[in-house]
């Protein structure tokens, strides 16, 4: 296109597409109110964020300074992670067809308190802020703006392997309620969209099999609209690994919105060759040996709005 056009012409025309988004973000902001959400996490950090809406001028404030201190764990998540976050939550509420891109922040001011869990010191860990803390960061924007409710708020990051072999995927589960919508059932929610490897293949190269892979029923939290299911997975070991969970969405359930229930919280298990179930925390490293299974059971969305009574 440079050599075709110049390069003042493509400069120009991608100053164009920036303002185009930055233009459809101020309609959708235009639409919005304030609101506030408080959204606890496993392990001790809390997301808070409140939204402060100048509809007329089509900006909005997003504060996130009240948010949790700086954590001890890998739960952090720099600040980039926020503006990507907030970047994603707007761009699902533009109707227009645009490309993702920079113009869609120009609306919005970020605000986040250095020292935070959302704006942490080096050398502070951050490795599950990209995983797990994004989704509690995009969950609490949409409860705070009322559009929608907790997703499963976890990618349930779920590796295995030995020194020769190793597997990593994430698990899918239940997406919130909206006022117009059930949620979906075993999908990845928000900040992740992976597929898993088809159990043929894992089968194949692993020595692993797929005992079981499906909808957790009933895990939605219930409402007007009901928030989708989480789902099941087990996976049993023909030979000794390590394997390993890294979730959240264990200790605090995915809230619902407008008077929805909360959905149950994710679960996991090791199941040992002679039948004996030891439960495991939302994080965890275990060695299982020939014949153990490890199930778990991703959390489910919650609901939106208050369901109607039933006829007696």
């Amino acid at each position: 296109m440079i050599r075709t056009h110049g390069p003042e012409a493509v400069a120009r025309y991608m100053g164009f597409v920036q303002q185009n988004a930055a233009q459809a973000v101020r309609r959708a902001v235009g639409r919005l109110t304030d609101g506030q959400a408080r959204v606890p996490m496993d392990g001790g950090g809390e997301i808070v964020v409140a939204t402060t809406v100048d509809a007329a001028a089509g900006e909005a404030v997003l504060d996130f300074r009240r948010s949790a201190d700086q954590l001890p764990s890998n739960f952090n998540a720099p600040s980039a992670i926020v503006d990507a976050a907030a970047l994603y939550v707007f761009r699902t509420l533009v109707d227009d067809d645009i490309p993702l891109n920079a113009g869609c922040l120009e609306p919005l001011r970020i605000l986040t308190r250095d020292g935070s869990m959302l704006a942490p010191h080096p050398p502070a860990a951050v490795v599950a802020g990209n995983v797990e803390t994004s989704q509690h960061v995009v969950d609490a924007l949409y409860s705070a703006l009322g559009v929608m409710a907790n997703a499963q708020g976890s990618m349930n990051n779920f590796t295995f392997g030995d020194e020769t072999r190793q597997y990593y995927e994430t698990i899918c589960g239940g997406a919130g309620a909206t006022a117009t919508a059930d949620g979906e059932s075993a999908v990845h929610t928000h900040m992740t969209n992976s597929r898993l490897t088809d159990p043929e293949i894992l089968e194949r190269r692993f020595p692993v099999r797929v005992e079981a892979f499906g909808i957790r029923a009933g895990s939605g939290g219930a409402g007007a609209k009901r928030g989708g299911d989480g789902a099941v997975r087990r996976i049993r070991f023909l030979a000794s690994m390590e394997a390993a969970l890294l979730s959240s969405r264990r200790d605090h359930a995915p809230q619902g919105l407008a008077g929805g229930s909360p959905a149950l919280p994710g679960r996991q298990r090791l199941i040992a060759a002679s039948g004996a179930v030891t439960e495991l925390p939302g994080c965890f490293s275990v060695t299982v040996k020939p014949g153990d299974a490890i199930e778990i059971e991703t959390a489910g969305g919650g609901g939106y709005g208050r369901a109607a009574p039933e006829n007696r």
